[in-house]
């Protein structure tokens, strides 16, 4: 066996081992609670060692596992803090870290991508990654440009050999083992969110539709005083060179040590430019994941700005903007129009035909998405966010019988799992954030009349 299905082989194995090692902890807490013990403790230590083997398999994998766990790290905040505390280092590490590929490989990699003569334009290139992610991992180097002879400091993004097999095969797998899963994640439906990482992992392999979707950014965002993208310089389907962004970390760092003002300057610079992407580009930067987004200090400690990475997962916006439908529906939320809301919702498609739903409720049950927008300014906090999730999500209460008769359209799908991701970030940053401003400057459909 070679090297590679080896590694593959190694990864199905652990995976699969997930929802058995849930199932032996499921009788060891069965024997528990006939022994006295109260469910509820039960139930709490049972999730806190599935999650914890959970995130040190996928803080130890590539491919898919990474992707899954960096998807799921995002809704972090929605945890019952009993059950996230214990793991959450090993959660929030999946958002900035993973395992290096080794130099011989990534010089390999270079020429096959960029050409044989490939080291007469990368001049130099540090042996260590800065970086790394689900699929490919970044190296610092500097590029010479062939008609001036500049020297360029640049971001060498390289793609693990055999990533699209391996991120295919995860998330088959993971597909698979998704019941044994879920119990860390109550509230979460993870069966849709492994579908959607499939639908869209084609692109995310391709580095030419990535490089396109960045080039794009990077000219519409060029004259932007607080949001940096780095350009383009060269790209095979595996390897894409960027200009070097100079970051002090990500926002995964502010998150765990920044000051309230760091949280609310980069928590509103992130919602600006969520929605400010759509208007410039036609495209929607749907990975809000805090490592993609990095502090770039400001002189003479003067607010800093917003540097955007990772351009892989973008949704490609019909009529080049968000649906103006959006817009109208929140509005007509803050308004509590009722009937106008039902109305609105089954024309989008997400009430179906013959389908009744109680106004009321239904006004209550979307309130994560309105009351954001419906103040001037709005506090994310993981209370927050874990309360939304709960909810939403008990059993017991009348909302959940109300989200089984509610449709998710196609086309939401993306924007709506960016939303979610977005508030999830937004509540681990604990920012206090104009929301309903910018809104009204940037979501078609928001701003009155």
């Amino acid at each position: 066996m070679t090297e590679l299905p080896r590694k593959a082989a190694a990864r199905t194995a652990r995976l699969a081992a997930l929802p058995l090692g849930y199932a032996g902890r499921q009788a060891v807490g069965l024997g528990k609670r006939l022994g006295g013990k109260p469910a509820e403790a039960v139930l709490t230590e049972v999730q806190q060692r599935t999650a914890e083997q959970l995130f040190r398999t996928l803080g130890e994998l590539k491919g898919g596992a990474m992707k899954f766990g960096q998807a799921l790290s995002v809704l972090e905040a929605a945890l019952p803090e009993e059950v996230s505390a214990p793991y959450r280092e090993h959660l929030t590490a999946l958002q900035d870290s993973a395992p290096p590929m080794p130099t011989s490989t990534v010089r390999e990699q270079l020429a096959k991508q960029l050409g044989p003569d490939w080291d007469q334009h990368l001049v130099w290139l540090d042996g260590a990654p800065t970086a790394a992610a689900s699929i490919g991992q970044v190296h610092r180097g500097r590029w010479r440009v062939e008609d001036s002879g500049e020297e360029l400091d640049v971001a060498v993004k390289v793609q693990y050999p055999g990533a699209g097999e391996a991120l295919m095969s995860d998330l088959r797998q993971i597909a698979r083992v998704a019941k044994g899963v879920a119990p860390v994640f109550p509230g979460i439906d993870i069966k849709p969110l492994v579908a959607e990482l499939q639908d869209r992992a084609a692109e995310e392999l391709d580095y030419h539709l990535e490089a396109d979707a960045q080039a794009a950014y990077a000219e519409a965002f060029a004259d932007h005083p607080d949001i940096v993208v780095p350009g383009v310089v060269a790209v095979g389907t595996e390897v894409l060179v960027s200009e070097w962004l100079d970051s002090a970390h990500s926002l995964a760092h502010v998150i765990r040590e920044g000051t309230q003002e760091e949280r609310d300057h980069y928590g509103e610079l992130f919602v600006r430019f969520l929605f400010e992407g759509p208007r410039r580009t036609g495209m929607l930067h749907a990975d809000p994941h805090p490592g993609n987004f990095r502090v770039i200090p400001g002189a003479d400690g003067s607010p800093g700005r917003l540097g955007v990475l990772d351009f892989g997962a973008v949704a490609r916006l019909p009529d080049g903007q968000l649906p103006p439908a959006m817009g109208r529906l929140i509005r007509i939320a803050i308004d509590s129009d009722e009937e106008s809301l039902v109305a609105g919702l089954r024309a989008e498609g997400f009430i179906k035909d013959r389908i009744t739903v109680d106004p009321a409720m239904l006004l209550n049950y979307l309130s994560p998405f309105v009351e954001p927008a419906a103040q001037e300014r709005f506090g994310f906090t993981r209370d927050w966010m874990r309360e939304q999730f709960e909810r939403i999500n008990d059993p017991r209460a009348e909302s959940f019988t109300l989200a089984t008769k509610l449709n998710l359209p196609t086309s939401y799908l993306l924007i709506h799992r960016t939303w979610l991701g977005s508030l999830g970030l937004l509540s681990q940053l604990g920012a206090s954030v104009p929301f309903r401003e910018i809104l009204e400057e940037s979501l078609p459909g928001f701003a009155r009349a």
